[in-house]
């Protein structure tokens, strides 16, 4: 199978969104048999998750903003076991100790880790009093954002049971993870949103009670102070009374639109700071790099519009470009710090995340997590877990491809002048061939250890042996077309930096041998 199979990854997508379907059903049945006096201490609307499992259509299950949702209350629901076992632990430093390491090896893209164990010991002084608040934050969060899928479903919800008001905590502010503006009000999937009126944003100023979203079959509205409507439901329509964010679209697919979220803000800690709106600009760049992948590399760019359906820019210095596996399609992409040739790789390296994180949903590529860190990364010059080297070697091998086929898109005269559309110069020509054979030498150094993996470690497998002998594959192909531009990048002034990365390489196969080769 080519890793570039769009039919088959589309079974895979398929059996993805079915897999989600059943884990939402089967979380509500742990929640109603299981947990029902701790569910319901919580808030949680049990019946109404119930309810959105045949809401949903079929597609929207492999959607970021619903995969996010649904592994967050995937994650709830184990917070809630582990309070559940606490109360009954007779020995809480033991347990401290298992629920530290789980965290470390389970939630290493959350902040759990930093929610239970604050000083990053495993401390049980105070555990239960954390994870009570987490669960409580956590069952909040879940079931706010469940209201605004589409508003029209609470109310029919409430409705069909004969509720008449359902009163649920409300956060307006940022969310760094989903790139969602504080003062807006998300709505469905691809990110649109209410705008909160001026004066409502004066209203709930200073005000210490957390305001309240009360849901009846009619309308929702948004309290303390005077009741403010945020929307009715009218018929089989509904009437919005907030202003709706216009959709910001970069390109469209057989999939839908590739939309443009807000960019985010990091600050001088290299932390998220802001959302701010993102300029028309920004929106033209990426489907100018959209489009010149689809142009230098049509198979590729089909993977690219199955698997990535909306950007959020980056504002930060230091931060390239970054993705979350429980958060489908969703890419942040530095735009500002990086130039048009950045950009085009960057998208597909998010994607290639998106792409792997996809395979890991069908197969198990290793075996146990072992987050021993053994294996040397080229890319972080650190230590990694075999994980780590199996996504970087992934991405990095997609990386060398379109820098190859990059190479090969200029030589042509139509090509060339694409080129130059795309706003890419003779010196990003001469830095895409350096960055091919910077990343062919990567790679290699990390299939080698991956090979040890499979091979002496037996950590690999059949799959995940499969896998990597695709990538040996894809990175010879990309070796044998690129090695014609070799001596022009030696002879340039990228050749020492090409030689340096060799002597380094070669310098942490001595440091980091023999178990490696």
């Amino acid at each position: 199978m080519s890793l570039l199979d769009t039919a088959q990854l589309g079974r895979v997508q398929n059996e993805f969104q079915r897999s989600m379907r059943k884990l939402l059903s089967d979380l509500c049945r742990d929640l109603e048999r299981q947990y029902a006096g701790l569910a319901d201490r919580l808030g949680l609307p049990t019946q109404y998750f119930l309810f959105l499992t045949q809401a949903f259509e079929g597609p929207v299950y492999s959607n970021w903003k619903v995969v996010g949702w649904i592994e967050a209350l995937n994650d709830l629901v184990y917070f809630l076991d582990v309070l559940a076992q606490i109360r009954k632990e007779r020995n809480l430093q033991v347990f401290a100790e298992q629920l530290f390491h789980e965290c470390e090896q389970q939630f290493f893209e959350n902040s759990y880790l930093d929610d239970l164990f604050p000083q990053r010991q495993a401390r049980a002084f105070g555990l239960e009093g954390r994870l009570h608040r987490l669960c409580v934050r956590q069952a909040r969060e879940v079931t706010e954002e469940s209201l605004f899928f589409d508003p029209q479903w609470p109310m029919a919800w409430m409705a069909r049971e004969g509720r008449q008001t359902w009163e649920v905590p409300a956060g307006l502010d940022d969310c760094f993870e989903r790139g969602e503006r504080a003062g807006t009000v998300p709505i469905g999937t691809q990110g649109i949103a209410l705008l909160l009126p001026r004066v409502v944003a004066q209203d709930l100023r200073g005000r210490r009670r957390r305001p309240t979203w009360i849901v009846t079959p009619n309308d929702i509205t948004l309290r303390p102070g005077r009741s403010r409507p945020l929307c009715r439901r009218r018929g089989n329509r509904i009437e919005y009374h907030w202003s709706l964010t216009e959709l910001v679209v970069a390109a469209t697919t057989p999939y839908g639109p590739l939309t443009v979220g807000p960019t985010l803000q990091y600050g001088k800690t290299q932390e998220p700071t802001a959302l701010s709106p993102t300029a028309p600009r920004q929106v033209a760049r990426i489907a100018r790099a959209w489009k010149a992948i689809r142009l230098a590399w049509p198979e590729a760019h089909r993977v690219l519009e199955l698997l990535t359906s909306r950007i959020v820019p980056l504002k930060a210095r230091g931060v390239v470009s970054f993705s979350y596996r429980h958060r489908p399609g969703l890419s942040f992409v530095n735009c500002f710090h990086r130039d048009n040739l950045d950009l085009i790789d960057d998208l597909i390296h998010e994607n290639s995340h998106h792409h792997l994180n996809l395979l890991l949903r069908k197969h198990v590529l290793y075996r146990d997590d072992h987050n021993r860190q053994i294996f040397y990364s080229p890319w972080r010059r650190s230590l990694r877990p075999v994980r780590g080297i199996l996504h970087a070697t992934f991405t990095f091998t997609m990386g060398a491809q379109l820098f190859e086929r990059l190479s090969s898109w200029a030589e042509t005269r139509s090509g060339l002048a694409q080129w130059r559309d795309a706003g890419l110069s003779s010196r990003d020509l001469l830095r895409a061939r350096f960055r091919c054979l910077e990343e062919i030498e990567s790679v290699r150094y990390s299939l080698r250890d991956l090979q040890y993996a499979r091979d002496r470690l037996k950590w690999l497998t059949g799959s995940g042996a499969r896998l990597v002998r695709h990538l040996e594959q894809a990175i010879a192909k990309a070796e044998r077309n690129i090695s014609k531009h070799r001596r022009t990048v030696l002879d340039s002034s990228y050749g020492r930096l090409l030689e340096a990365h060799q002597t380094e390489l070669r310098q942490a196969r001595h440091t980091y041998g023999p178990r490696h080769g």
